[in-house]
This record gives C-alpha cells, sequence and structure tokens, in this order.
C-alpha cells in the first residue's frame, strides 16, 4: 500500500523530514480516534461513498470531515478515490466494530484523554521515576477506572481485545497441555483460562484473582463449555496462593509492577510449588527486543512507566528478577514478542 508510512518510505524522506514527521504522532493519533469515534469504517462497510454522505450519516461538518479523513488516506487507512469518495483498505477494515480481530476499542482508547494526558506529564517521570498518571491526575490509575465508568468500560474492552489476539498467538506457540492442573493467577475474569481449557480437555484450571474480578468469571467458563473443569478461587496474588498446581500462570501481570513488587508475586508462586521440582512457571508478556529495532513493546513500557510505574522487560531482565525469587528460565523465547517464559524453581542450595 502506497500511502502507508513506513521503514521503506521513510528512508527516502530527508532526516529533518524523517524527524518531523514522528512527532507528528499525536496528530496521527487524534484524527484516527475522531474517525473511530465517528464509526466512518463502519458505514463504509458496504461501499465508498462521498464525504456529504459520510457527513450526513455521522452529523458532522462536511468540509472539515474531509480535511481529517484525507490525512488518514495519506497514511493508508482509508483510500480517496479519483471521484472522491473514500473506501475501506486492510487497515480500516480492522478498525471495523463488527469484525472478528477489530482494533476500534483499542484506537479509541490510545486517543483517550487518561492516556495523552499522562503522557504530557511524561517529564514529570523522567525527572523523577514516579507515574505520570497520579502527577496529572491526583491518584492512581485504577482508582481512576474505579471513580470513571465509561473510562472503566472503554479500558476493559481495548484490553479484552487485546487478550484474545495475544491468547491466540501465546497458545499456537506453546504446550500448555503438558499441565493436568494449571492455575491462572491475576488471570480476570478467565478468558484466557477459558481457551487453554477448551483447547486441552485434559487439563484443569484454577482461576485467582480478586473477588469483584471474578464474580463475572462462571458465565464465561459456563458458555465455554469448561465449567466442570475449572474452580474460581477469589484471592490476591501478594497474598498465599492455592498448592497443588503443575503450572502457574502469570499473564500480562508482571509488568504492572517494578521489580520490588514483581519478586513479591514471584516468591508468592514459588511458595506455592514448594516440594514440586517439576512445576513450572509460565510467564507470558511481550519479550522486549534488541537495541535500535523496533518493537511495540518498548511503547508498552513507556504505558506502563507512566500509568503505574511499571515495566515491560527484555530476557536479561526477566533472568535477573527469577533469580531473585528462585527461578531460573529454561526455554529461549524469541524477543520482539509475546511470548511464554517458562521458568522453573532453583532447588534449595544451589
Amino acid at each position: 500500500m502506497t500511502g502507508v508510512v513506513g521503514p521503506a518510505m521513510t528512508a527516502v524522506l530527508p532526516p529533518h523530514v524523517r524527524l518531523l514527521l514522528l512527532t507528528d504522532g499525536k496528530r496521527i493519533s487524534r484524527v484516527l480516534h475522531v474517525l473511530a469515534e465517528l464509526g466512518i469504517a463502519d458505514e463504509l462497510a458496504d461501499g465508498p461513498l462521498p464525504v456529504a454522505g459520510l457527513a450526513e450519516r455521522t452529523g458532522t461538518h462536511a468540509d472539515s470531515l474531509g480535511r481529517v479523513l484525507r490525512v488518514a488516506a495519506a497514511f493508508g487507512v482509508f483510500e480517496e478515490q479519483v471521484d472522491g469518495r473514500y473506501a475501506l483498505t486492510d487497515l480500516s477494515q480492522v478498525l471495523r466494530s463488527d469484525v472478528p480481530g477489530s482494533q476500534r476499542d483499542m484506537v479509541l482508547y490510545n486517543g483517550t484523554e487518561m492516556l495523552w494526558r499522562s503522557y504530557g506529564s511524561l517529564m514529570h517521570t523522567v525527572r523523577t521515576g514516579q507515574p505520570a498518571f497520579e502527577e496529572a491526575y491526583g491518584h492512581g490509575f485504577f482508582e481512576h477506572l474505579e471513580e470513571n465508568p465509561e473510562a472503566s468500560a472503554l479500558f476493559d474492552r481495548a484490553m479484552t481485545g487485546m487478550s484474545r489476539a495475544t491468547a491466540r498467538m501465546l497458545l499456537d506457540g506453546y504446550d500448555f497441555g503438558r499441565f493436568p492442573r494449571i492455575a491462572d493467577v491475576g488471570g480476570g475474569r478467565g478468558f484466557f483460562l477459558s481457551e487453554v481449557l477448551a483447547r486441552h480437555p485434559e487439563t484443569r484450571g484454577t482461576l485467582v484473582d480478586r473477588p469483584a474480578v471474578v464474580e463475572e468469571a462462571p458465565k464465561l467458563f459456563g458458555d465455554a463449555g469448561v465449567a466442570d473443569r475449572v474452580e474460581v478461587v477469589p484471592g490476591d496474588f501478594f497474598q498465599e496462593l492455592p498448592r497443588g498446581h503443575d503450572a502457574y500462570v502469570l499473564k500480562a501481570v508482571l509488568h504492572d509492577w517494578d521489580d520490588e513488587r514483581a519478586a513479591v508475586i514471584l516468591g508468592r508462586v514459588r511458595e506455592a510449588l514448594e516440594n514440586n521440582p517439576e512445576g513450572r512457571l509460565l510467564i507470558c508478556e511481550f519479550l522486549v527486543g534488541p537495541a535500535n529495532q523496533w518493537d511495540r513493546g518498548k511503547l508498552l513500557d513507556l504505558d506502563m512507566l507512566v500509568r503505574f510505574g511499571g515495566r515491560e522487560r527484555g530476557g536479561e531482565q526477566w533472568r535477573a528478577l527469577l533469580a531473585t525469587a528462585g527461578f531460573e528460565l529454561v526455554n529461549d523465547p524469541v524477543p520482539g514478542r509475546w511470548a511464554v517464559l517458562e521458568c522453573r524453581p532453583v532447588p534449595a542450595g544451589r
């Protein structure tokens, strides 16, 4: 697609143009957010439409809408046709709300005030090491969600969409069926565990998360047809965890926390695996790639930093953190993508 700005296209631009293009991210993000909120991709699902028609359908000012669409088309998100009508591209197909793998909720979340306002206080984090979100809002991220139901609902939808996509990648790339009994610690409403159990009929599971979070889990497990093989245990991963499992999963949990707090969580898993040297800890996270190479984990790392003071980690950082809690990495996950880090407890005295 010729309109997409990527490495192949930017390589031919002069350095000063490439540099300024990088500063346009906030403009581009807002353009996509507005078009996602208006549902433009849904309006074009049945075929191309002129700007005037789109403006009438969405209750917007035609000239202004056209100028915003023109920017999106310059980046390949929509296509401006020779007759002035706009059409979907492969990028805007996943901006539709009614397709598998839709990214609309994530685009909406990435353009919300609670994200860009946090990044507006990034200098505070750089100078102090403290979360920018708390500087911008005067309270923590999850407290903000509790006080703002609409923001909370959008965040939940965006994270659920991401979880569905990452679940497929993780399940395709790792054999969770090796373990007869799996505990998903901090597993939310149980989507990932339900997918594991659906793929592996011989496996049984336990879901552990805060009481308010797991309330909806029984229905989800019932709808997935796995309710007879799963136990829901209200709990806190900073406290004692259920014992007797062959594997403990921490999916997208540890990146919320700094090393000190993450080590406490790892310590709780280590306690639960006591006297089970063949047991495994399975950490499902984005593994940051090598220096000077693009991977989305480096941006996700900033999200963790400004929201909670957490972090995404590279291979050496994981090995160092695991060692503090008595674990060692036993597989060789590929950096620069979501991965399963298989860890085993290190025998006492080694």
